[in-house]
């Protein structure tokens, strides 16, 4: 019920008027709830179609990310296996200086001073002496490249990464097979220290109907005793560049021995081809330099402890001795 109050001291005009607004509202209301009832129940109800699919055209565009820091790049030396991969990585870096440890007037202690001294956010070495000198002296993030025996040298630590100095092996197994289809056996020798190496051969092997054989040396002379002994019981041999138990000279007889035995052998140097080696199977400089730039944009993110020791690489080229055949994949 509704009760509306008015003092004694107001005039009774007011509660005259009040009465009449009361009412007035309930009629209005009565009114409305009238009309409610007697307006038709619809029997239909029309749904609209929905609006057509809105579609948005990408815009081809890239996720904003920040700039590269400023690297120093250093060199072992100007050999083309070093010099190719500081070439591409100029080309796809804005701010860089180079460093080459083969110029005597730079020892590397004056060199990695330089770098400490420098804005340069991260260091890249390219070669081993690079690579141990910057790993032991720099106070910035390194990542080391052209290395195959990293681990001889503790280069893989809190602050360094590396990036791996052989071609994919499952791509080289891939390649080789589909040079020579008959292919089933497959020698290597090799010296301590590269057991995930052997590990990842022997599973690219595998997974390509290959045994792959392999025989673990301390020493050059031992490697050519293995290798002649196992040269009676396969079709190819896998060569890697593992400078421990290897020298010039075994190596030539190895190769003068495989030719009369006519085992191909498969190298990781295009310049080994010239001694007699069948085929090559090595990096690619811009493959090479790609996966740098990829570390160092994880070394920016803050990412360093996400990045693997050894970075893969994705490309290889192949050539033949005999018909000089290029295969890049």
């Amino acid at each position: 019920m509704l009760r509306i109050g008015i003092s004694a001291g107001k005039s009774a005009s007011y509660a005259i008027i009040l009465a009449a607004l009361v009412a007035s509202g309930c009629s209005t209301l009565y009114t409305d709830l009238e009309l409610i009832a007697d307006e038709p129940v619809p029997s239909d109800v029309v749904v609209e179609a929905p609006l057509d699919t809105i579609r948005v055209k990408p815009l081809n565009r890239h996720p904003w990310e920040p700039p590269l820091p400023s690297v120093a790049i250093v060199l072992t030396g100007t050999q083309p296996a070093f010099a190719d991969v500081a070439r591409e990585l100029t080309e796809r870096l804005q701010n860089y200086d180079i460093y080459d440890l083969s110029d005597a007037s730079q020892p590397p202690i004056s060199v990695l001073r330089l770098i400490n001294d420098s804005n340069s956010g991260a260091v890249v070495a390219i070669g081993l002496r690079a690579a141990r000198s910057s790993v032991a002296m720099s106070d910035k993030p390194v990542v080391f490249s052209q290395v195959f025996n990293y681990q001889d040298h503790n280069l893989v630590t809190d602050n360094s990464r590396g990036v791996a100095a052989l071609a994919p092996l499952n791509a080289q197994i891939a390649a080789w097979k589909e040079l020579d289809p008959t292919i089933t056996r497959i020698g290597a020798i090799i010296g301590e220290g590269h057991d995930d190496l052997v590990d990842e051969a022997k599973l690219a092997a595998e997974s390509h109907g290959i045994e792959l054989r392999v025989q673990v040396t301390h020493s050059d002379q031992e490697t050519l005793y293995f290798f002649r002994r196992m040269i009676r019981n396969i079709d190819g041999f896998w060569l890697f560049p593992d400078n421990r138990i290897l020298s010039e000279r075994v190596l030539q007889q190895m190769l003068t021995e495989a030719n009369q035995q006519q085992v191909p052998v498969t190298v990781p140097s295009e310049s080994m081809l010239q001694m007699g080696a069948t085929i090559s199977m090595t990096t690619v400089a811009a493959d090479i330099a790609e996966t740098i730039v990829k570390v160092i944009g994880q070394i920016r993110a803050s990412e360093l402890a996400l990045v693997p020791p050894i970075t893969q690489l994705s490309e290889i080229r192949v050539l033949t001795n005999d018909a000089i055949q290029v295969v890049e994949r």
